[in-house]
């Protein structure tokens, strides 16, 4: 028998387009809806799979834009109508989180919920099952806590959370209060959190009770809180919602949860973290793609039902959308992805500035191929 928390509530935030991993990741087609892994499911899907032995089906919510529900509700065919909240443009991760929880914990006011984004990898699923539940133990004390990954590797492409004190609570094995978060390092920093060994990366996984979640908007942000409460308000009632989200939802201020919510939860010694000792990566860009899907080989990893790839002392990824031949001869760390109306080729020291070019195309106007 499969033993779900019964007071927890998942929330699958899934939205931003992944603009490094263009041309692959599109607005209509955003990388939580593609199967970067070689899984056979999507990202999303594999995240709903986690999620599931811990909730059970009818407790996961999916934050996402009205663009995607069709594409949404298709990968989940489980997932209840009710627990598809669309947003009608993106507002960042504060407002999203929050309406959830808003919405939730005028349903069940004593929820727990917690938020795991749609795009990322994890593998271990019973120790990030673990993990879950000891922040769960946590977040019912009415601490917000987050899941800190025990960084494998002196990474400059994640923020960090550095632990304190200890934190004891009945039911989690090993649980700190957060002292601080630090942005992306540079590499030599980097190596000196790794060697600190109370230092974590921060994976944005957050757990809470609805109510202490959104009693820190409300102190940090109150106009924010007023209008995710009046949206929540509306929400259940059909004829409502609409008119309310295409009033109130524009308003809302862009800002990640990590600022409403977090550091303010850490200066006031209300954040706590807890271990994850699993493999976990945000696929940023192509470098964390190829990495994924080398499993520690130095050759070529190749991406696509119907690739038609040769290669010759070549290392890298190629992902190809198209039935066309690619052949790589002689180069080390390169990055190929060829869809139908787009071609990207570059290397993974310099997958970061992928983004660049989604945003030079914007500004020429070529949304056609975004």
């Amino acid at each position: 028998m499969v033993d779900h928390i019964e007071d927890f509530y998942a929330v699958i935030p899934a939205g931003g387009v992944g603009s490094r991993l263009w041309p692959l990741s599109r607005a209509d087609a955003p990388k939580f809806l593609h199967d970067l892994t070689g899984s056979g499911h999507s990202l999303l899907r594999d995240t709903w799979n986690r999620l599931e032995p811990l909730t059970g089906p009818d407790r996961i919510a999916v934050v996402t834009g009205r663009a995607h529900r069709a594409a949404v509700e298709g990968q989940l065919p489980g997932i209840p109508d009710k627990n598809v909240i669309l947003e009608s443009e993106p507002r960042d991760s504060a407002a999203a989180i929050g309406l959830a929880a808003a919405i939730l914990h005028r349903r069940h006011p004593d929820v727990v919920i917690g938020s795991f984004a749609a795009d990322h990898v994890i593998r271990g699923s019973r120790v990030f099952e673990f993990a879950v539940r000891d922040a769960v133990a946590v977040a019912r004390e009415g601490y917000i806590c987050t899941i800190g990954i025990a960084p494998s590797e002196p990474a400059i492409g994640f923020g960090y959370i550095k632990r304190g004190g200890e934190l004891i609570v009945d039911g989690a094995r090993d649980a700190s209060l957060v002292e601080r978060f630090v942005e992306k390092p540079d590499l030599e920093t980097a190596r000196s959190y790794v060697a600190d060994r109370s230092y974590l990366w921060n994976a944005g996984m957050f757990i809470s009770r609805a109510d202490v979640l959104l009693a820190e908007i409300e102190a940090n942000n109150p106009t924010l809180h007023a209008g995710l409460m009046e949206l929540a308000e509306a929400w259940d009632d059909r004829e409502r919602r609409g008119p309310a989200v295409d009033r109130i939802w524009p308003t809302l201020e862009k800002i990640a949860i990590d600022y409403v919510v977090a550091e303010p939860a850490a200066e006031k010694g209300r954040l706590a973290v807890v271990p994850g000792h699993f493999d976990w990566d945000d696929v940023g860009d192509f470098a964390s793609l190829a990495k994924l899907n080398s499993a520690g080989r130095s050759d070529l990893a190749i991406l696509g039902e119907n690739a038609r790839v040769l290669s010759d002392a070549a290392s890298g990824i190629v992902v190809s959308q198209t039935s066309r031949v690619i052949s790589i001869i002689g180069v080390k760390d390169i990055v190929v992805v060829d869809t139908d109306d787009a071609l990207l080729v570059t290397t993974a020291e310099h997958a970061q500035r992928v983004k660049r070019v989604v945003d030079a195309l914007k500004v020429t106007g070529r949304g056609d191929v975004l």
